[in-house]
């Protein structure tokens, strides 16, 4: 699941972010508005936290800017703004939640919840190729009725090769999505993680998901000539 948070206040967001991160969430950051209108309408999204008093763009006008691209993406305003008209203002304008500042991040992080089990269909939810599943809502990973403990990282990496069953996926193009990085061709991290994953996710299984696409990168995949499950393809699609 990933989150876009537009937030002038650089303390607060890095502890929004960190908190967010510990619950798998990935999270960038913006600190502007116009930023965050570009990344918004550029960017994939599952949420967008929106602070209303950024610099260079106010952030109603950012949520006017993506209701018009973007109508179905869920937006959860975070301010300091808590006269009634602020609210109707927002809520009129298409936020689909308001939480005032200060905030507990336990109720921040209930309402991102609710918001992603609104505003995604149980297909998109949960992600499944074989006997493995991914609920995004939930933050919980089993394979054959068996749960797996995953790290935050983990989860991450193994929602962006579900989210791309079937396809080669390059280490460059993980390392930027889970990572937020700039590819390092001097990093295996991103071979380091994947063989964590094949530990918990592959270990004691006659039937391997995670294979090696030489030359390239990745690959997440089922059986040979299995289908991807009904929920996995509506996702990709």
């Amino acid at each position: 699941m990933k989150i876009l948070l537009a937030e002038d206040d650089e303390a607060l967001a890095k502890f929004v972010r960190h908190g967010l991160e510990n619950e798998h969430y990935a999270v960038d950051i913006v600190a502007d508005g116009e930023q965050a209108r570009a990344a918004g309408v550029e960017g994939e999204y599952d949420v967008v936290i929106l602070d209303l008093n950024l610099p260079k763009l106010d952030g109603v006008n950012v949520l006017r800017h993506l209701r018009l691209k973007k109508p179905s993406l869920p937006v959860l305003v975070l301010t300091q703004r808590s006269r009634v008209e602020d609210r109707v203002q927002c809520l009129d304008t298409g936020a689909d939640d308001y939480l005032g500042k200060p905030f507990s991040f336990s109720e921040l992080s209930a309402r991102l919840r609710a918001l992603v089990r609104r505003s995604h269909l149980p297909s998109e939810s949960v992600l499944a190729i074989g006997d493995l599943k991914l609920d995004r809502v939930a933050h919980r990973v089993e394979r054959a009725g068996r749960r797996i403990e995953l790290t935050t990282k983990e989860f991450a990496l193994l929602e962006y090769l579900m989210r791309n069953a079937g396809r080669k996926v390059t280490r460059s193009m993980i390392i930027e999505h889970v990572w937020n990085l700039t590819f390092d061709t001097t990093t295996n991290v991103v071979d380091v993680y994947i063989n964590y994953l094949r530990r918990k996710v592959d270990d004691g299984h006659a039937v391997k998901l995670i294979h090696t696409a030489r030359g390239v990168g990745y690959e997440l995949s089922g059986p040979a000539g299995a289908e991807s499950s009904p929920q996995l393809s509506e996702v990709q699609g």
